[in-house]
């Protein structure tokens, strides 16, 4: 076990090279100059100068990439860096030991995800502190919302196949999988938010985390959770109840399985003790996908229910061509997956004995 997870942690530090080297050519070679942006109309050439060293925009790309390297690694050295790159005396760097030597400086530190070119100079790292566990909260409710109801509903559609209902959560499934998440947050938000607002008490738009309009604070509002959820976990609840029922369907006709039901057991403990457990390892592994998909799918969600999560930073982002903080966020959101993908493999394992971890 330890062995395949040292394995798989030098495999993730290729991959998330290659994530970074990808996204930092891909936004660093978009039309726009983040540099006239941040000055709007403020703008003449010689500010545009004084920003462009700042950002160290004016330095060659290739320079640049070994910069923004220098920035992530927990392990960064500096040998005779221009000043605004500095970062160990500016205290931008989160440094856990620093070691002097003649021409060198070696830092020991927390990776480094630059500052936001729109928000004064706010670090990358605080806003996706600020706005990655509202996402989080939207992602984990919208899979519970998929697995719990998926699961019921597959196991139902494998237990009456081929009559009225096995059809009729088909048609369900067939549904979830087909509708863009964009178009099912209008349709919600109009339908339940709007038109039946004096019905379900449900608002249209606004996040977890509410500022109070008499001047009370904060306050959190756990119903402006319910539409968001449900619409970013409708496509995953159409996978789950496929792969559940086809994956159920299997196990029953295997030979373990007819034995007990020679035995005289009763249908309910067949499917719950000997057969649920493994016809649930194609839905971990489904899952485990979606879940990281949904960090980086729940952007049209958050915009459009107004959820202040990282979906929403990274549309407003993009808008203002703040690229630290979208090249931040999509490194987070690779990262998450790459550990979900270990942590479901191990979960893999332990849930087939016959699967083994190399």
């Amino acid at each position: 076990m330890i062995r395949y997870i040292i394995k798989k942690f030098y495999h993730s530090l290729f991959t998330l090279l290659g994530v970074i080297t990808v996204i930092f050519l891909l936004f660093n070679v978009l039309p726009g100059d983040p540099a006239r942006m941040m000055l709007d109309q403020n703008e003449n050439s010689e500010q545009l100068a004084i920003i462009k060293e700042k950002l160290g925009l004016d330095k060659p790309l290739a320079t640049q990439y070994i910069y923004y390297l220098n920035d992530l690694s927990p392990i960064s050295l500096h040998k005779n860096i221009p000043k605004h790159y500095t970062y160990l005396s500016t205290n931008k760097y989160n440094v856990l030991i620093k070691l002097d030597l003649q021409s060198l400086t070696i830092a020991l530190k927390t990776p480094y995800l630059r500052e936001s070119f729109q928000k004064n100079g706010k670090k990358v790292s605080q806003i996706i502190a600020e706005t990655l566990p509202n996402t989080v909260i939207l992602a984990c409710s919208a899979i519970l919302i998929a697995v719990i109801i998926g699961i019921v509903l597959g196991i139902s559609s494998a237990l009456y196949k081929d009559t009225w209902l096995d059809k009729t959560i088909a048609v369900i499934s067939t549904l979830g999988m087909s509708v863009p998440s964009f178009f099912a947050a209008i349709l919600f938000a109009f339908v339940f938010g709007y038109l039946l607002h004096e019905t379900t008490g449900l608002n249209m738009s606004g996040s977890l985390i509410e500022v109070d309009d008499f001047g009370n604070g904060k306050h959190i509002t756990w119903k402006n959770l319910i539409l968001p959820a449900i619409v970013l976990g409708i496509r995953p609840l159409g996978v789950v109840i496929q792969l559940m029922r086809n994956s159920l369907l299997e196990v029953l006709s295997l030979d373990y399985i007819r034995t007990a039901k020679a035995k005289g057991l009763s249908k309910s403990k067949i499917v719950l003790k000997h057969a649920l457990k493994n016809a649930l390892n194609p839905v971990i592994t489904a899952l485990s996908g979606w879940f990281a998909s949904m960090l980086a799918g729940a952007v049209f969600v958050e915009f459009i229910f107004g959820w202040n999560g990282l979906g929403k930073e990274i549309v407003d982002a993009l808008n203002t061509l703040d690229l630290p903080v979208i090249m931040g966020a999509v490194l987070i959101i690779a990262t998450t997956f790459i550990i979900i993908n270990i942590l479901v493999d191990i979960i893999y394992a332990y849930l087939d004995p016959k699967i083994k971890l190399e």
